[in-house]
């Protein structure tokens, strides 16, 4: 916009000679106006005093004043909606809001500080803390091969490997460098039923649970994948893959194992027709393992082999695409010795099967294996 020529003072001098008197043609040429604009004047300041037109002036510059605090504080209310969107507790990332409005907002440092209430001190403080940045790109690594890894899992595996760092240290960095895992199923809470407790097994290779699990490949072929666990050292015992698993399929999964350990003493699983066929219950008689089932409708009667697919289908299942059979044989192999050979369980006390299974007993895994049990 065009500035101004003339105050509004001069505006009302201009025309108080017109009214002592000077013509309207000698006045308009002297003062460099037209005649449209004397009377345009006229009409908007005819009257004036020149106290009125001080008064008219302040407050046309209050009003200014007004509109441009009403403007900053509406630009500083979408800024603070851009930034603040929930709260930051820590000077040290109080910092880098600022940055960030400095630099996406074209605000100074000491509109940003203010409006973040930043102390200048504290912004302009050094960082002295060790920002530990081979500790960030092994945890990186980690996360990178194991996609579903949580914070206590991550800080086992940098233990494992001689890191001496703590839990909180590593849940700070976890969550910092924003590898922190979304739950996919919300938790939905139900109402406490009292069912009979089932019979406990007090060592290895007693109870084992056993359940399908459904996949498909690549080009929609679906398979599904038997899986045997044992229920008090949480080894994966055997995941049998193939397109079509039947009761004779259940069964040369389970003289497979018998010859390589043996027999239990009793078999969880579901009401499937698999386990309750014929073949099954023959080898149960033959092997004198008692088979007990799951009530209908209710999958936590068997929680051990659910929390086990759960896993499988977490860690494994949903994170490769599977192009044949025989390489989802092969996945799924490998990841049943990772998970039996180097994977953390917290029911376990943070130990491996193998280590559970080797005597390495902790009273945090007997009373997190109890109370699942019940």
């Amino acid at each position: 916009m065009k500035k101004k020529r003339f105050s509004v003072e001069q505006i009302v001098a201009v025309l108080k000679q017109a009214e002592l008197g000077l013509p309207v043609a000698d006045l308009i040429r002297q003062v460099g106006i037209s005649e449209q604009t004397f009377y345009r004047w006229k009409k908007q300041y005819g009257g004036l005093q020149s106290d009125q037109v001080r008064e008219l002036k302040q407050v046309l510059e209050e009003n200014t004043r007004l509109k441009k605090l009403v403007a900053e504080l509406s630009l500083d209310k979408a800024v603070l909606q851009d930034v603040l969107f929930k709260k930051v507790s820590r000077p040290a990332l109080m910092k880098q809001v600022v940055a960030y409005v400095t630099a996406c907002h074209g605000y100074s440092e000491r509109r940003a500080r203010a409006l973040t209430r930043q102390h200048r001190s504290t912004q302009r403080k050094p960082m002295r803390r060790d920002p530990r940045t081979e500790l960030r790109q092994r945890m990186h690594e980690i996360v990178r091969t194991r996609i579903r890894y949580g914070y206590r899992r991550v800080h086992i595996m940098l233990k494992r490997e001689g890191w001496s760092a703590g839990r909180n240290l590593v849940y700070r960095l976890y969550r910092e460098e924003g590898l922190a895992l979304k739950a996919k199923r919300p938790r939905r809470r139900r109402m406490a039923s009292h069912r009979e407790n089932k019979v406990l097994p007090t060592g290895p290779n007693q109870a084992w649970a056993l359940d399908f699990i459904h996949d498909q490949l690549m080009n929609g072929q679906k398979f599904r994948a038997l899986t045997v666990v044992d229920v008090y050292t949480r080894e994966a015992l055997a995941i049998e893959v193939g397109p079509r698993l039947r009761g004779e399929h259940v069964v040369d999964v389970l003289n497979r194992l018998v010859r390589r350990r043996n027999a239990p003493n009793r078999l969880f699983a579901d009401n499937g027709s698999e386990f309750t066929g014929h073949m099954v219950d023959l080898w149960a008689y033959h092997h004198k393992a008692r088979i007990e089932f799951s009530r209908p409708g209710r999958p936590t009667d068997n929680a051990f082999i659910e929390s086990f697919n759960g896993s499988l289908r977490d860690e494994c299942l949903n994170v490769h695409w599977f192009e044949t059979l025989s390489e989802a044989r092969r996945q799924i192999e490998a990841w049943r010795r990772e998970y039996n050979e180097s994977r953390p369980h917290a029911a376990l006390g943070y130990l491996t099967p193998s280590e559970y299974a080797g005597g390495a007993v902790t009273s945090v895994g007997q009373n997190s294996l109890t109370s699942v049990g019940g």
